[in-house]
This record gives structure tokens, sequence and C-alpha cells, in this order.
């Protein structure tokens, strides 16, 4: 095609070429009802324009329905035959994927057969682009990247933090890991769902997650473990939390989880199955570095014991339950009150 640079060519945004790439997407973790084929729209679809998916899904749960009213084209489903057989829509998922510029996957398990199947990575065309968002082995990543270079493909790894609240609200950070020259031709997509962040080559946008999350891990423990000491004190927890945000103990996940903590809300933003995995993961490219960090060994160990209690679907906030069970102490007795409510 004379003229027509390859950005253009594949679908894929620039600052010249306004949004028209079409998008397949594999998501898994969701209830099946929240995983819907969305069939192909038309390529041209202005971001004016309101888009009708079929059959009708219940409240969209993730970040990326905000790439249609943004004008891509989105065929999007869950990862299995089984789930995909309550649509019958098998064979218009594999068509979609096979026409498609991005897939797009977020999917904690089975990473390998759905993006490394016969043939090019996961069925996409030659020329396509694979954006891997789920939290993975940094040397997937890698054997991905490889993987898809050898079939004519791209890939970007580019798992994101910000739980729930950052998904609905398009305020995700985004952690890249590929060709800096390709994640830059994607910035524009990716922007939709939040601030992009260049971390390196294949796999440091992994890498780079890994260390969110053990980051997490033990501010989590020590966000929980103050509401365990200030109640045993006899402080009025929404004061406690109110006193300390300000201060030098303030941070996100205490602006994120004080509140539900105390009112004893854990449905999951991040599921504590998907934190122990993540934190598995951790630990093993530790031992791979020769690292020794007892705060997230200590963290996997503590939401282990949630599993174990079958509490593996809450929220990560409910990690206070493993610590009220270990004190034999319990946060309801206290101050159910807000924070928002103690600020007012």
């Amino acid at each position: 095609m004379m003229g027509v640079s390859m950005e253009e060519q594949q679908g894929i945004p620039t600052s010249d070429n306004p949004p028209s790439a079409k998008i397949a997407e594999a998501c898994d973790s969701y209830p099946s009802s929240a995983c819907s084929i969305v069939p192909l729209l038309t390529p041209t679809l202005p971001p004016s324009s309101s888009a009708t998916t079929w059959p009708p899904p219940p409240e969209p749960i993730g970040p990326t329905p905000n790439w249609v009213p943004a004008g891509y084209v989105l065929s999007a489903g869950p990862r299995t035959q089984s789930r995909l057989n309550l649509y019958s829509l098998w064979g218009l998922a594999g068509k979609s994927l096979a026409q498609s510029d991005v897939f797009h996957r977020r999917l904690p398990s089975d990473v390998r057969h759905v993006i490394l199947a016969a043939g090019s990575p996961g069925g996409l065309r030659s020329g396509g682009v694979i954006i891997d968002m789920t939290t993975s082995d940094p040397s997937l990543a890698v054997e991905i990247h490889s993987a898809a270079s050898s079939s004519g493909c791209s890939s970007v790894d580019a798992p994101v933090s910000g739980g729930d609240r950052g998904a609905r609200l398009a305020s995700l950070s985004i952690f890249t890991g590929g060709d800096e020259t390709l994640v830059t031709r994607l910035t524009p997509l990716l922007n939709h769902l939040g601030r992009v962040y260049y971390m390196g080559g294949p796999g440091k946008g992994q890498f780079c997650k890994l260390a969110n999350q053990v980051t997490i891990a033990s501010t989590m423990v020590g966000l929980c473990e103050g509401l365990i000491y200030a109640h045993k004190a006899g402080l009025d927890l929404s004061n406690y939390l109110n006193a300390i945000s300000t201060g030098a103990a303030g941070s996100k996940s205490l602006d994120l989880y004080g509140n539900r903590i105390l009112k004893r809300d854990f449905e999951a933003g991040f599921y504590v199955n998907h934190f122990v995995k993540d934190l598995g993961i951790c630990l093993r490219e530790c031992q791979n570095m020769g690292l020794a960090l007892p705060g997230l060994a200590l963290a996997q160990q503590l939401y282990l014991s949630l599993k174990a209690h079958g509490e593996g679907d809450l929220g990560t906030q409910a990690l206070v339950l493993a610590l009220e069970r270990l004190n034999n102490v319990s946060l309801e007795s206290g101050s159910s009150k807000s924070l928002a409510e103690g600020k007012n």
C-alpha cells in the first residue's frame, strides 16, 4: 500500500490516525455473565457513537469497555470454550481474533495455552500486536515476545495497578515492557485505561508490577496491624485513620481500603486468590535473584491463611480477618464510622 504507514495499515492509532483498530480481548477471573462477546462494529465508529452488545451483559467489569465509546472496534470474550458456548459464539470469537490488529488479554491462568497456541500466537494475524495486561512471570513475557516476533507479530507486557476504582475511572497505572517505539504507538489506545509508564524491554513491565505487589503486600500488613493495635489500645478507629492519613503513614492503600475495612466491606477490588498468585511469582523471582524479602514471605503466609479459610474470593483488604483471628479480636466491636464520615 503505497503512501500508507505500517501503523495505518494495522489500524493502530498514531497522532495522525484516529482510533479505528480492531481489538480482540480474552478475559477470565470475572463471573462468566460479565464476559460478553461484542460483535465487530464499524471501523469508523466515531467517539460519540453508542455501542450495543449482544447478548446484553450486566454492568461491565474492568477497564476495556472504555475502548468502545472511544471509537475502537472491540470483540471480547472469556478464554474457555465452555464459557463461550453459553453464547454459541466460539466461531465468531476465532474469526474476530484473526481479523484483529490488537489482542488484549487479562488472564490469570492458562497463559501459554491461550497466547502460545499453534501457529501465530493466540491465532493473531501477521502484523498484529499482543498486549498482555495480566501479572505473570517476566520470563513468560520474554517467551511471548520471542514467539510473536518469529510469527511476524509484536507483543507488549503491560500489567496494571489501581484496583477496581482505577479500572472504573480509567486511572490505572500501566507498566509496559517491550519495544519502546511500539509502546509509543500503543499509548493512545492505552491512555483510555490509565497512564502508561515505559519500564524497558520485554518482561520489564512484569518486573515493575511484581515490585509494586511487593510494596503493597507489606503496606497492607502495616495498615491492618495498625488498625488491630489501635483497636486494642481503645482508640476510635475512624479518628485514628483520619489522624494518620495526612502524615507519614498515609498511603494509597489506606485511602482505598481504610473505609472498607471499618465497614467490613471485603468485596474484591483485587482478589485474594490473585494476590497470592502474584506473591508466589514474586517469591520465585526473589529466589532466582538471590534476594531475601521476609516481609513479602510473611505477607504471603497471611494471605494463604485466608485461602485456607475459604476467603480467596474476598478483596485484599480482608487481610484484617487473618490478623483478627491470630489475635482473637474483632474490629467490629470498635468504631464503624468511615473515614469520610469522620471528616464531615
